[in-house]
Formats: C-alpha cells, structure tokens, sequence
C-alpha cells in the first residue's frame, strides 16, 4: 500500500491525520511512539498474518501450513503439545495421553526438519508459543537452518521463552525462577549474536488477561516482566542499546474496542519512557514495544460459536488500529476444538479483509486525536504505573512470582470477571443474553487421528536406533557440565545436543537434574 491512497469516493487520505495537541502526542516512528512505531503504519508493508496451528504428528502440521500458505497466510505460529511444551518425551508415562493432543509433537530436530519440509526457512516468518523448552526449540530450529545450509543470520521469528508469565497464569514452568531467568537471558545472548533478525523473547501478557486481569494490569505485569528480563540481561553482561531493539512483546486483544487501543498507545509511550530513563537507552529501535496479538481466546464461546467470527473481527479491527506487527485471529470454533480448514481459512480471511477492503490499515493512528481514545490513553498510562508502582513496592516481580502474590492477584481477578458474567453484569452475547438453548451449529468438526500417538513413539524408537549414542551422550554431559557454571551460556551446548539428536526430554532431564523443579506456593 504505497503512493496515494484514496478513499471510494476519490477523497486523498492522509498517512497520518494531525490536529490540535498533536505535538504532545508526536509523530509515528519517533519517541515516544505513542502513534506507532513505523512513520508510514502499514502503508509500506502489512502486519504479518499468522495462524497458530499445530497438530498431531510433524507430518499432518506441515500438511496444514502449506494449506495456510498457499491461500495468504505470511508468517507460521507453531502450537506444540504440551508434553513438549513441559518437557517430556512421548514415552514419559506423563505424555501418553497428551501426544499430539493440543499441538504438534517435536521431541527431536529431525522431527523438525519434518515440519517445515518444502518450507523456506528464509523465506517465511516463524512464531513459536513455548516457554519451559524454549531454548530446546529455538536449538533445534537452529539446527534445523545448519543443515539446510541456511544461514542463521537469515532467520526471522519469534520465540515466546517467556517463563515468568507461565509462572503468573499458564503452568508450563519446569525449573526454579532463577535458573529459568538465566537460560532465558541466554537465549537472548545467544540470538543476538548468531540470529540478529529473530526474536528469541515475546514478554507476554496475553496469558494473564486469559487468565482474568484488567487491561491496566496485562500491561503493568508484562512491563514489569521485561524490566526483569532487561536486569537479568544487564547482569549477564547484555548492553540494553544494543538487545533492547530485539525484544518483542506479546498480548491478546479483547472485545472493548477503545480499551484495546488506548491500553497499546499507552504501554508503547511508557516502555519508552523506561527504556530512555532507567536504561539510558537512546537508540529509537531500542526504545520501541513492537509486539503481536492474538484476537480470540477467553473471549470465544462455545454457545453460538458463528459469534466469534463477529468477535474476532472486532478484536482484529482494534489491533489494527493500535498498530500491531502481527496478527493472528483464532477460528470461531477454538473454543471447543482444534481449527477444521474451512474455519481456518475464514479467521486468515478476516485479517485480509480488514487490510484491504477496510481502509483501517490505510492511515497511521487512525483514532489518533479522538478526545475518548486520547482521554482512555492517558487514563490507562496512569493506571499500568500505578500497578507497577505497586509491585515494585512488593520487591518486584520475581519476589511476588516466588512468594506467589502474583499468581493469587491473578486468582482473584479470575473470579471476579466469571461472577460478573454469572451475575449478568458483563454480558456474553449467547451466553448470558440472548442465549436460545439449541446445541451450537459447529459446522466441519476436526478429528484427531487415533493412530497419532503409535506413529509418534514408532518415530522415537527409530531415532533411538538410529542415533549415535556416544556422541549424543558426550553433548548431554559437556551440557550438564556447562549448567553447574552461572558464568556459561547453555545454548551453544543445546544447539549442539540437537544436532546430535538428543530430544527434548533428554536435554530437559539434564537441567531437572541439576536446578531441581519449581516448587509453586500456596498463598490463601
């Protein structure tokens, strides 16, 4: 979308629309970006479109991202299963029954290689939600690019390697907070200097506001979540100027449109602030929240699932115009099932549409200057402070994550927002209003193979076979070695244990061993 843009009706459109006060507000693309961070929005290129898909065995999820690429889709997000995601091979007594089930099975880089087979890894854009394994992930990838001959340098994607926030909201921590916190610094080191173009942290926020939390509160604890990923970076020798510009962020968008937009436009003006004040950063890219949604969540219902195309739609409308880098929309039917391609399609298709018959995407900032969105930015600027105030007050956020206050504020707000949707005060259209009783319209239903999980552990055995033992074995101990010393960074030794085709589990086992498990708090 580049030149001159015109509406319908021939009348020009601005790239960005000024008037009174836009001084105090600045232009997009220059501090302290409330407007957005790039000069001319999506006018010189689009957010990245994405999906989160993953599914069954390595073989059916490359199936299902073709199928996404072929009809637009420019960027994979990977959904991995959750023994993956925790740590376990399939052959643990605790992955058996989850193989496959919420997300593609990885326990190896071959498996991998198996996922992105006829896929350029330098030619497409790749997110990866996991946390506990991340660094494991992000090695196999890595991997996965030496042995076809792709230059690391020429990777682009995001890892999420967010661990605090699985402490707060998600669950799939493994290891204590601080041995967590290093290899996630680690990470980040290590891609800095190997991988410049890929982001190997997204602080994430969109799982506390699943969980229950305000606005205000997903983007206080996410800031505070990546000051201390900035500390813990500075510590191990990280220059903030320098990885700041790599550091992505991650939220979900919900269903009040003007709450959505005024909550973005204020955290991008307050990371700023601290990254210039408390860091002394000067750099622009590294004073900048770029960051990624996902419209869909706890805001889809299984009553009425059709609503959620309409949801959704909104939810896309409003990260539009709060200027977001990338997108993905859930189907209508994530509420109670993994995506058919037919609902697949149509959330890819909601994004297109809204970029390219909509207008939203042909002006920066478009609600810019509105007396209600600027009114609700500054009110949100306040309130996110406030919150933060508060929990540097507690001694900050990996004192309130071990103590566990965090995770019982969390709790807390979880039960207030379902009395409200119980009492009728927050109302769900179909749910608490409107709701006509008759079984939901579903439409396609996905079905998951039950052979999955046979084929999965029949792939393992092979692997096991295969591989040499003595060499795999030597990588895991230099590894197990390197994690007795706070000083190393872990990654080299990961990336090499995966070029060896040690799994996921073996590699997880070797930390477990030496950091021992987090052990979660009981708070009442």
């Amino acid at each position: 979308m580049t030149g001159v843009v015109t509406l319908p009706s021939g009348i020009e459109v601005p790239v960005v629309a000024r008037g009174p006060g836009a001084e105090r507000l600045g232009d997009p693309g220059e501090y302290p970006f409330t407007r957005g961070i790039f000069p001319d929005g999506y006018r010189g290129r689009l957010w990245t479109m994405r999906q989160y898909s993953g599914f069954g065995t390595a073989e059916e999820t490359n199936a299902r991202y073709r199928f996404l690429l072929d009809h637009g889709q420019t960027g994979l997000s990977v959904a991995l299963d959750l023994p993956t995601q925790c740590g376990y091979d399939p052959d643990h007594p605790m992955a058996r029954a989850e193989i496959g089930k919420v997300g593609v099975s990885l326990f190896s880089r071959r498996e991998m290689e198996i996922l992105f087979r006829g896929i350029g890894l330098d030619a497409i854009s790749t997110s990866f939600t996991i946390n506990g394994t991340a660094a494991v992930i992000f090695a196999m990838y890595l991997a996965v690019a030496d042995r076809k001959g792709v230059p690391r340098s020429a990777l682009t994607g995001t890892i999420q390697n967010d661990i605090l926030k699985e402490f707060v909201a998600r669950g799939t921590w493994i290891f204590p907070v601080q041995p967590s916190v290093r290899l996630v610094a680690d990470t980040v080191m290590f891609a800095g200097e190997e991988a410049p173009r890929f982001n190997a942290i997204s602080i994430a926020g969109a799982h506390v506001r699943d969980a229950g939390v305000t606005a205000a509160e997903e983007m206080a604890f996410t800031l505070a979540n990546g000051l201390a990923y900035v500390d813990a970076l500075i510590a191990r020798g990280g220059d903030p100027a320098r990885f700041g510009s790599r550091l992505s962020f991650f939220f979900y968008v919900h269903m009040d449109l003007f709450e959505e937009v005024a909550k973005f436009r204020a955290a991008r003006r307050i990371w700023a602030d601290l990254m210039r004040t408390r860091y002394d950063v000067t750099d622009p890219a590294a004073q900048q929240l770029r960051f990624g949604v996902v419209c869909g969540g706890s805001s889809l219902t299984a009553q009425q699932p059709l609503n959620n195309v309409v949801r959704v739609a909104v939810e896309n409308l409003a990260a539009v115009f709060a200027g977001a880098q990338s997108i993905f929309t859930c189907a209508y039917d994530e509420a109670f099932q993994i995506p058919s391609e037919q609902s697949a399609e149509l959330a890819l298709r909601t994004q297109q549409i809204i970029a390219h018959e909509s207008g939203a995407a042909s002006s920066v900032d478009p609600l810019g200057g509105s007396y209600l969105v600027e009114s609700l930015t500054d009110s949100m600027e306040e309130e996110i402070r406030a919150v933060m105030g508060e929990l540097d007050d507690y001694g900050g956020v990996i004192v309130a994550i071990e103590d566990g206050y965090l995770q019982t504020r969390v709790a807390r707000r979880a039960l207030e927002r379902k009395g409200q949707i119980d009492r009728g005060e927050r109302v769900v259209v179909g749910v608490n209003r409107y709701a006509d009783g008759r079984p939901p319209e579903i439409g396609e239903m996905f079905a998951l193979d039950d052979g999955t999980a046979a084929r999965v552990l029949e792939k393992l055995d092979r692997l096991k076979a295969a591989r040499d033992e003595r060499r795999m074995g030597e990588t895991l101990r230099a590894l197990a070695k390197a994690a007795e010393h706070d000083d190393e960074n872990l990654m080299p030794h990961i990336v090499a244990c995966c070029h060896a085709d040690a799994t996921v589990g073996e590699i997880t086992d070797v930390l477990r061993d030496r950091w021992g498990e987090f052990d979660e708090p009981v708070r009442f």
